[in-house]
């Protein structure tokens, strides 16, 4: 069965982020218009500590989220948009900035749609094990960017009732948590 046609595309926004009115057509000929949001693809990670069986996340200031719930920080898993190279290289270059720690071996979880309904953003999810002795940056972000980040180290097993009890409610945090438990379900395990 064919597909609807792109009639015409208007840009209506340039910046950071594109936005674009797409008029499509179907085989019947009704038309319609969707507005679409690009600003590229993204990667992300989960960084895990097998040994101490803890966690690395952020907390930082999301605009659209404060804008909707009046929740200043939200925490979240590194993440950040994919300039150049690839979304291994980029979610370990985020780590660097966000968190403060160097990741070396990435294990690929998926890739993603983010938001399909209005988004073209695809995110490549990683999990990654780190020490100690790999958390040789500050992290806290680039002031460039206005970034304001907080590094936050949590145990796996608070993280999971996080998860379990709602009060995780970034998309790609609940996912790579989800993930983790269902890869590696020991971690989670309190310690005797």
């Amino acid at each position: 069965m064919p597909g609807p046609e792109v009639e015409k595309t208007e840009i209506a926004h340039r910046g950071w982020t594109n936005l674009s009115v797409v008029t499509f057509v179907l085989p019947d000929g009704t038309r319609f218009n969707r507005e679409i949001e690009d600003h590229g693809r993204a990667a992300c990670v989960l960084a895990y500590d097998p040994e101490r069986r803890t966690a690395l996340l952020v907390s930082q200031f999301r605009a659209a989220v404060f804008l909707t719930s009046g929740e200043i920080d939200l925490l979240e898993v590194v993440a950040g948009v994919i300039d150049a190279g690839d979304g291994a290289d980029t979610a370990k270059r985020e780590a660097m900035e966000e968190a403060g720690v160097q990741l070396r071996n990435l294990e690929t979880v998926a890739t993603v749609w983010t938001s399909p309904g209005i988004s073209t953003e695809r995110s490549e999810m990683f999990l990654a094990a780190y020490s100690v002795a790999d958390c040789t940056g500050a992290g806290g972000g680039l002031a460039a960017e206005h970034e304001k980040i907080t590094v936050v180290e949590i145990a796996l097993t608070e993280l999971a009732e996080m998860v379990d009890t709602g009060r995780i409610t970034d998309m790609k945090t609940l996912a790579l948590v989800q993930t983790l438990r269902l890869r590696h379900p020991a971690l989670f395990r309190e310690l005797s």
